[in-house]
């Protein structure tokens, strides 16, 4: 059995699980996966704060960016896999997961590159691949357009453009982070909740595909550390509102000039991202791989479909050294 076919039985074998009993396989994982994904967590303290992050397996080292208001978690079975052949560094954001921002940090996406590249240095990781998804997107052109001879490939999921940053969807939950109400008004009852979270007017239903998602486990990872006092609180609104702006506006320029292979994999079900900013992002990297489209996948399709994470990823890793 080759490393292709180990990749594709093992998030095979998940895949599987999930379609013969969907309303349970996810949550019996995940519940095995936690307490393993807590233990294996490390830190690394700086002027960025105290920066949370995986750092699994050996081989070529790969970077994993997660969407708001998420963690490294999102990742989790994608890493499970390619874990087996590479490095995989997986952070929580400043403000988000187990990462706590130093006191008035900036919490903007070329802060989180700026706050990246001193984790990759404390590793003493020169290159990386890079996966990233939502507002983690934003975060890897900025490190490919500024720090191109620190990323060897980019694959880029259903995220921020230059066009479309922040998207509308994000407009209510900037509104109410500014006036201290997003944590209170939608994560409390979503934590409290875990059915309502997953209602398909609510967190679940936009951002997910399965009416399973996001398990009780994934809910815990993500919203509790925001609700484990006012500070972590704030610094998740802080995050919110520091997505206000387009840190994206401008960089057509750069992304033509970036010499790194970058893959476009879409799903086309998004009702946060329009459809056409997978073209847009194909057409505005110079060394665009193109683009594939995943049907009936919404916004964050990466932690339902590892295994098309998995194989996108490999195939684009191995086509850079050829």
């Amino acid at each position: 059995m080759n490393r292709r076919d180990i990749l594709r039985f093992g998030v095979g074998a998940i895949a599987c699980a999930a379609i013969a009993h969907p309303a349970r396989a996810a949550p019996s994982f995940d519940r095995f996966r936690v307490p393993e994904w807590s233990r294996r967590r490390r830190f690394v303290s700086n002027g960025f704060g105290r920066i949370a992050f995986i750092d699994q397996g050996s081989g070529d080292p790969a970077l994993f960016l997660h969407g708001y208001p998420l963690s490294g978690f999102q990742w989790r079975d994608a890493v499970e896999q390619l874990g087996l052949f590479y490095r995989c560094i997986v952070p929580d954001f400043l403000g988000l997961g187990a990462t706590e921002a130093a006191e008035g940090q900036d919490l903007s996406a070329p802060s989180q590159a700026a706050m990246l590249i001193a984790l990759l240095d404390a590793l003493k990781i020169a290159r990386v691949h890079v996966v990233a998804n939502d507002s983690g997107g934003a975060v890897a052109q900025l490190l490919a357009a500024h720090h191109p001879d620190r990323v060897r490939t980019l694959l880029l999921t259903n995220c921020d453009t230059e066009r479309q940053s922040p998207p509308p969807a994000m407009r209510p939950v900037i509104e109410l982070a500014r006036n201290g109400l997003y944590v209170k008004q939608w994560i409390e009852p979503w934590y409290a909740s875990r059915d309502r979270a997953r209602a398909a007017d609510q967190f679940g239903g936009m951002c997910y595909a399965d009416p399973a998602n996001p398990t009780d486990e994934a809910i815990e990872m993500y919203f509790g550390p925001l609700l484990s006092s006012p500070a972590r609180a704030r610094q998740a609104e802080a995050h919110a509102i520091a997505q206000g702006g387009n840190a994206l506006r401008g960089i057509a320029p750069m992304l033509a000039r970036c010499p790194v292979p970058t893959r476009i994999v879409w799903g086309t079900a998004d009702t946060i991202f329009e459809p056409a900013n997978a073209d847009f992002l194909a057409q505005a990297f110079g060394n665009s791989r193109g683009v594939r489209r995943i049907e009936k996948a919404k916004l964050f399709w990466p932690e339902e479909r590892p295994d098309v994470i998995v194989e996108e990823a490999d195939a684009l890793w191995r086509g850079a050294k050829a």
